[in-house]
């Protein structure tokens, strides 16, 4: 372990931390037990828990925004319409036809799900899920839950959200739900895409992804995925900046082995923050207010994934699953800090700066045995997971000149800076799991589960000479109960819990969750539609509040409900229609706490809604999109004193095929550039603005 100096904190600061606590349950598709080749082939086993890594054939993202299939996260059945919980899946061809390129423009139509509640403070993505943060996985492993690295969406074939609590299947883990991105991998075909793209802000950017077999059997394949960007942001002096580097070998010498090897490089240069925008009025987007000469957000970000899987016979399976990261990230910025009582056009400011470390290994290994027997089908599941994090992160303030808003003068970057935390912390963490799936006649289906995590957590404080040590042993249980009316409606109920270690305190924060659902998958019709009422509940939980002076401190909350429906439709109505949307209420409450019992959780609207189409036109080489999205009005404090406006947004889309391998399109977000509120803490944020991509895409 390293201190750390003063001197890089008034330069440039370096090292990431991304203390990453949380492990997940790697699964992998079940194959049918069957008692002869012929069996196998013909027929498909009724029960059939997932397990990330073996990618279903029934699937094609690049082909259908209506995903059928679950690649990691359900364990009961294969097909969504089976798993007893809330899902949504975005395939490749959604985020294409959407040309979402960040992982909230990803999730925005996704219900159940806010995001970009913090617009301008660029550092992290920001969503959450049923009023809670949800925790990220690549691949099944898992990224945590503060996303200090943006991760980059070119690089997912899809990315699967699970709304609501549930350790049991993915270890620590936050209650809201979680959010999986599924990289892409080789392809024992050959195929090529590349594009070029330029549109607001300056936005330039190319991407390739091509892969092929590399032998005659066709054994092994490869896939190369590359992206470079050169942008500015909204606001003045900015840049967004990034390059994506990414390849894949799989080997597959017999139909019961298979190995992968993925290695991704991430580098980005970008401004984390435009340093918000004073109270009194509404800004223009490009007002910065900030200082040009300290506003940094540099990442390198390197991961080695290996995904490995045997098939002993048909009943009994074993999976594999690991991945080493290791991480920097230099971010300095500076920020107002305005107060509703200022008189006035001068405004205060401060300058805050961090440099975080991280090396971090997780892994997996996963056994499954299935049986049939008549008319009862049997799926175990026994795992062990393992994590080792460490981390380094020092942090800094100091006050800057305050800035005359009606005159905008700069004054350059800090002299000196207050270290406030200096800090080394290795996380340590154990799981073991068992799951048990029953089914009988195709029609009943009852899940088990139970898991422990053991979590131990050193942290050495360099400011006090001091070292903590926690240890904790927790326990999840999960159980579910499935009925299938008949091939196309299911229903199910679910009970989740979740644990997580605390973030500040020494408290173990838990979530649980009742939930109701139902499916229904038409059997004339490529869709799926799906309904759940849920009640969750989170304890302990770590929340920033702007104190009167304008600092930020962290306190406890006792425990925080919210309780809702979510409805969600993906269709295609024709072969040249399509349409997802979403519906969801949440009623939150804080039901435990001494300073805000009875007040509404903070960013948790009561309603959200969005709708997306995607038309081909009859002369078939011409397509139209068109989105709506509405964010219902949330608080942006715990104390209820401050609140947001609801919004309705729309996006749009058209295309041109100028080949059958060549296509011109065009994207607008926020077409009618509305501008709000999203956030407010010691200023305000505003929503994006009216971003115009036009893109190039050409395939092979």
């Amino acid at each position: 372990m390293k201190k750390k100096s003063t001197l890089s904190l008034t330069l440039k600061p370096h090292h990431y931390a991304t203390t990453a606590l949380f492990c997940c349950s790697i699964m992998t598709p079940m194959m049918a037990n069957a008692e002869t080749e012929e069996t196998k082939e013909s027929e498909t086993f009724r029960l059939s828990p997932i397990l990330v890594n073996d990618y279903v054939e029934v699937d094609n993202d690049a082909e259908s925004v209506v995903a059928k299939e679950l690649w990691v996260g359900g364990k009961v059945a294969t097909s969504i319409q089976d798993t007893p919980a809330s899902v949504s899946v975005i395939t490749e061809k959604e985020i294409t036809e959407r040309n979402a390129s960040t992982t909230e423009e990803v999730l925005e139509y996704t219900p159940g799900t806010l995001t970009g509640y913090y617009s301008t403070d660029d550092r992290n993505d920001y969503f959450q899920i049923r009023g809670f943060d949800a925790t990220t996985y690549r691949d099944g492993l898992t990224l945590g839950s503060l996303r200090d690295i943006r991760e980059d969406a070119y690089a997912f074939e899809r990315v699967e959200v699970i709304r609501g609590a549930n350790s049991t299947l993915f270890g620590p883990a936050e209650p809201g739900g979680s959010i999986n991105f599924v990289s892409k991998r080789p392809k024992f075909e050959e195929f090529g895409n590349a594009y070029v793209t330029y549109g607001s802000n300056d936005h330039k950017e190319v991407g390739v992804d091509t892969g092929d077999t590399l032998d005659a059997d066709k054994t092994l394949a490869y896939r190369f995925t590359s992206k470079i960007k050169d942008s500015d942001r909204e606001y003045d002096y900015s840049k967004d900046d990034s390059q994506l580097l990414m390849g894949g070998l799989t080997w597959e010498p017999t139909d019961d082995t298979s190995a992968t090897l993925i290695v991704d490089y991430l580098k980005t240069d970008a401004t984390p923050n435009s340093g918000g925008y004073p109270f009194d009025r509404e800004y223009s987007r490009s007002d910065f207010f900030g200082e040009p000469d300290f506003n940094y957000h540099d990442v390198e970000r390197t991961n080695i994934s290996a995904q490995i899987t045997h098939n002993l016979n048909n009943s009994v399976k074993i999976r594999g699953n690991f991945r080493y990261r290791d991480s920097t990230d230099y971010a300095g910025y500076t920020y107002i800090s305005d107060n509703d009582s200022r008189t006035g056009t001068t405004v205060d400011r401060a300058y805050i700066t961090s440099e975080k470390e991280n090396q971090q290994f997780n892994g997996n290994l996963v056994a499954q045995y299935d049986l049939s027997k008549g008319r009862i089908d049997s799926s175990t599941l026994v795992g062990v997971e393992y994590q080792d994090s460490t981390s380094n992160s020092v942090s800094a303030y100091g006050a800057a000149n305050s800035i005359d808003i009606t005159n905008v003068v700069y004054s350059g970057t800090p002299n000196n800076l207050n270290i406030y935390s200096n800090t080394d912390t290795k996380t340590l963490t154990r799981g073991v799991f068992l799951q048990q799936n029953f089914a009988l006649d195709d029609k009943y289906i009852v899940t088990l589960g139970v898991r422990n995590d053991d979590i131990e957590l050193t942290e050495v404080n360099y400011l006090t000479n001091t070292t903590t040590r926690n240890d904790f042993s927790e326990n999840s249980f999960r159980s579910a109960f499935t009925y299938k009316f008949n091939d196309e409606v299911s229903a199910y109920i679910s009970q989740v819990e979740s644990v997580s270690p605390p973030s500040s305190g020494t408290e173990i924060v838990r979530g649980e969750q009742l939930e109701v659902g139902a499916k229904y998958s038409p059997n004339n019709m490529n869709a799926l539609f799906s309904v759940a009422v849920y009640d969750l509940t989170k304890n302990n939980v770590d929340t920033s509040v702007v104190q009167d002076n304008g600092t930020i401190e962290r306190e406890i909350i006792g425990e925080n409900r919210t309780k809702g429906v979510d409805l969600e439709v993906k269709a295609e109505l024709t072969d040249s229609l399509s349409i997802t949307g979403g519906y969801s209420y949440m009623d939150s409450k804080v039901v435990e706490d001494d300073n805000y019992q009875g007040n509404e959780i903070k960013i948790a609207p009561h309603h959200t809604a969005s709708v997306w189409s995607h038309y081909t036109l009859p002369r078939q080489d011409m397509t139209v999109g068109f989105g709506t999205r509405y964010i219902g009005s949330y608080y942006f404090n715990e104390a209820n004193s401050k609140k947001s406006e609801a919004a309705i947004l729309f996006d749009a889309s058209y295309g041109y095929d100028l080949t059958q391998q060549t296509t011109l399109s065009l994207n607008i977000s926020n077409l009618l550039d509305k501008q709000y509120v999203v956030g407010s803490g010691t200023a305000n944020y505003y929503n994006p603005g009216r971003n115009i991509s036009l893109k190039l895409d050409h395939s092979w």
